[in-house]
């Protein structure tokens, strides 16, 4: 009797060990990885909304309008008139978004 009761409360020892861990990956997983496929899921999104004629901001800063796209890449002219071929993953969302709301 006295030995099930110590493996009973063994196997809750084992248990408090391992909630520390679980709560660790819990706060992980909410702070950090769902944030992080909630913002690729927006670029994503905000690169096929994306359409001839809008003003965009590339990854590397370059400031243009979309004159061309396909399936992979935009065709973005610049301000002196010269055109550039960018991939669609360049496009920075929240730096066209912020281009958009300062001069509409």
């Amino acid at each position: 009797m006295i030995v099930s009761i110590l493996l009973q409360a063994g196997g809750a020892s084992q248990l408090m060990s391992f909630l520390p861990m679980v709560l660790i990956i819990i706060v992980f997983y909410f702070f950090m990885i769902r944030p992080q496929m909630k913002k690729a899921k927006d670029q994503k999104k905000f690169i096929e909304e994306l359409k001839k004629g809008d003003r965009v901001i590339t990854s590397a800063g370059i400031h243009g309008r979309i004159v061309d796209m396909n399936e992979t890449s935009f065709l973005i002219e610049v301000e002196s008139g010269a055109k550039i071929r960018f991939d669609k993953s360049a496009i920075s969302l929240d730096a066209s978004k912020a281009l958009n709301a300062v001069k509409a």
